[in-house]
């Protein structure tokens, strides 16, 4: 340290304050280089801690309504999948458009024809939520009216 001390000092002035320049701005220059890609990544972090509090307090929020659905018995209740299908039909007001056949594989092909979307889907998410039923495939077009659509559903019990 005393060598660079003594180098500096028997520089003239001007070179001294150039060389103080020089300095304080590699100083600067490797400070920030070091602080802004740190300074960057926390914000990232505490981005992504705002997420995951949020995530959990929604998880939090809907806690019940899980252990609710977990401490239902899975399945119709003993019923075939054809009747608990046909019976959810008529509760939702859809039956008039039901046809079924059941598949060899366990599963039922289910066809609408020119229901309302909203009845659809709560025929189909009061089967899957309330009944354990899963939806291995669904094909869903346009009907003739606004509103109204034809689906080929396959379904098997859980």
């Amino acid at each position: 340290m005393d060598a660079i001390r003594a180098w500096f000092n028997s520089l003239a002035v001007r070179e001294q304050r150039v060389v103080a320049l020089g300095a304080a701005a590699a100083l600067l220059l490797l400070l920030f280089g070091a602080w802004l890609p740190v300074e960057r990544r926390v914000a990232r972090l505490e981005q992504q801690v705002q997420t995951r509090r949020a995530d959990l307090a929604w998880l939090q929020s809907i806690g019940p309504q899980l252990e609710e659905l977990r401490a239902r018995p899975a399945g119709g209740g003993g019923e075939s999948l054809v009747v608990l299908a046909d019976r959810v039909a008529h509760e939702t007001g859809i039956a008039r458009s039901l046809n079924t056949q059941a598949g060899t594989d366990g599963t039922l092909s289910v066809r609408l024809e020119q229901v309302g979307f909203d009845s659809l889907l709560n025929w189909a998410g009061e089967l899957v939520l309330r009944h354990g039923v899963r939806v291995v495939s669904a094909n869903i077009d346009s009907g003739a009216s606004s509103g109204l659509v034809s689906a080929t559903i396959v379904l098997r019990a859980s």
